[in-house]
């Protein structure tokens, strides 16, 4: 499967909106209604390649597929490390997409910015981004009690972390560009 990064795009845009409104479109990361011209204000502002985040398109031979997130934290107010996320409509799940869009993400981040830590949070509920991020080289670190409202109430999640100097998967053909 090939699957390579690149940046936003103006024909990108619609995708965003249709995030923004569309319930389940999302999966269990549904936060309700969003302002859709929220994307379109952002895109003008940097292309949605800031310093301290962005995303990047995921894209592969049929199109497409979602996008991929990046945003800066410190735990110490000094050292820096990424927090990432995707989002693959639903015709791109289930396809080994994602962990590859992840692993290329996370190796482009590492090539292109100082951090020694990448980290990725889920739902206790969705396996299949468990086992994704774990593919792409994430280890489980333990749950974070009460981190999330979502559907009425507080819920946990699962951290996730891979390190500059943890073993990289091999992803066969992909790319990423941008930043």
């Amino acid at each position: 499967m090939d699957v390579s990064l690149g940046p936003v795009t103006d024909e990108d845009l619609p995708m965003f909106q249709r995030f923004a409104v569309e319930p389940g479109l999302v999966g269990l990361d549904w936060g309700g209604f969003r302002d859709a011209q929220a994307p379109v204000k952002r895109f003008a502002e940097d292309g949605y390649l800031g310093k301290d985040d962005g995303r990047m398109m995921v894209r592969t031979s049929d199109g497409t597929a979602g996008f991929v997130s990046y945003l800066s934290g410190t735990f110490d107010g000094k050292t820096q490390y990424w927090e990432i996320g995707i989002a693959l409509l639903p015709e791109y799940r289930g396809r080994g997409i994602g962990w590859r869009a992840q692993a290329l993400l996370t190796e482009y981040l590492f090539l292109h910015t100082p951090v020694h830590r990448i980290q990725a949070a889920t739902h206790p509920e969705n396996v299949a981004e468990q086992k994704s991020l774990e593919k792409a080289g994430f280890r489980l670190e333990g749950v974070i009690r009460g981190c999330e409202f979502r559907d009425g109430k507080l819920r946990d999640g699962y951290l996730y972390s891979r390190l500059r100097d943890d073993p990289a998967p091999e992803v066969g053909n992909g790319s990423a560009t941008a930043l």
